[in-house]
């Protein structure tokens, strides 16, 4: 079998036969390193990651990091007030620059040897130039990265090729999302980091699971009801219910339905609805009128991922707002908890050498079109169990 998986986007988008649709991913694929390793170029590597909001690195100098495949990337806010993104590698002896998440740099100064380089990336001093005489300063700088920016939110990507941009990802939903102004939205606190003993997929998978939003999650189910619905688009998942009323509900479940205040920017319909977007393959935007959050899983290991959490909304000082954010994140904590329970039993189902795929309902749309790329990139993934070790090479 063909491992070379793709030669073009199209390649993808084209792929709608999908001869395995009624059934899962085998089980090996949640745990083995060949697998993983197949993953990580062919699917992690070439795909778009968020790293920051803009409003976040808003000073000359301001940056955040993003660490992921051995690679730490800078994204960061130049003089000329141009966001650009670099490897966090000196280009003498590959120390890393910038040490933590944030900061702010006006020079990026290496801590191994004082190489200083600008932050559009030029190298503007060396100590003891003159001793090496095979140095370019001009093609010395900051090996840049790939960038691009939607709606405020700035994304990187390693190798571009194959998978479209945040902003073609986020196309079908531009007049639903527009009147949202997430531009100006500012951060409500620093990144969360919380590992997971689970493969990035269960999460992704879990996120996108319709059929266990009544079993495994009562809170939620009292809120949105019967209204809970998703739906697959390319390269976006797009789910939503719409929160009620109701005389069962807990007590921060009633107050948040009770006092969550009227946005008056948005429309009707988007006042009382928890909508949710998850981009491939590994990001998910959980919009609510009176914030949103992000959520991004990056693979660490074959049976380990890093969730990445941070939450962002509009300026808003009326003590009823935030009080209905205080109340959502008690309520989402719940939902979280539950969720972290679901994948963790998963995952050590993956384990086991009696499973290998489950059918998949006709309702299950989203978990469906995650599959088929998978599948179309890797076809390895279609065997029920792992192939003989070396197959990624053959």
């Amino acid at each position: 079998m063909a491992t070379n998986a793709y030669q073009s986007r199209a390649d993808i988008d084209g792929f709608a036969v999908d001869p395995d649709a009624d059934f899962s991913l085998p089980g090996w694929t949640y745990r083995d390193p060949e697998f993983f390793a197949a993953e990580m170029e062919r699917v992690i590597r070439p795909s778009w990651q968020i790293v920051c909001h803009v409003n976040e690195i808003a000073q000359p100098g301001e940056y955040r990091t993003l660490d992921y495949l051995g690679e730490s990337v800078i994204v960061i806010r130049g003089q000329d007030d141009k966001v650009r993104a670099f490897t966090n590698v000196c280009r003498h002896r590959a120390m890393r620059l910038l040490q933590g998440p944030a900061g702010c740099a006006r020079k990026i100064v290496c801590p191994y040897h004082a190489w200083t380089y600008e932050p559009d990336g030029r190298l503007s001093g060396v100590p003891h130039k003159a001793e090496y005489p095979a140095l370019n300063i001009a093609e010395s700088g900051l090996t840049p990265v790939a960038l691009e920016q939607w709606r405020g939110f700035v994304f990187v990507c390693l190798e571009p090729g194959p998978f479209p941009t945040p902003a073609e990802m986020m196309a079908p939903f531009e007049a639903e999302v527009a009147p949202l102004r997430f531009e100006a939205m500012q951060s409500m606190g620093a990144v969360r980091h919380r590992p997971r003993d689970v493969n990035w997929k269960n999460v992704g998978d879990n996120y996108s699971d319709n059929l266990h939003i009544p079993v495994a999650h009562d809170g939620l189910t009292r809120l949105v009801g019967k209204s809970y619905r998703i739906e697959a688009h390319g390269w976006a998942d797009r789910l939503l219910g719409d929160v009620t009323a109701g005389d069962k509900h807990n007590f921060w479940e009633r107050f948040y339905t009770k006092h969550l205040p009227r946005v008056q920017h948005l429309p009707e319909a988007a006042q009382g609805r928890w909508l949710y977007y998850k981009l491939w393959p590994n990001m998910a935007f959980d919009i609510y009128a009176d914030q949103i959050d992000f959520m991004q899983w990056i693979p660490t290991s074959p049976t380990t991922c890093l969730l990445r959490e941070v939450a962002y909304c509009l300026p808003d000082d009326r003590r009823e707002m935030k009080l209905a954010r205080y109340a959502n994140w008690r309520i989402n904590r719940v939902v979280n908890a539950e969720d972290t329970w679901l994948i963790g039993q998963v995952q050590q189902g993956m384990a086991s050498r009696s499973y290998t795929a489950g059918p998949i309902a006709t309702s299950e749309v989203c978990l469906r079109s995650f599959a088929r790329k998978i599948r179309t990139l890797i076809p390895e993934a279609r065997l029920g169990h792992a192939p003989t070790p070396g197959w990624s090479k053959a």
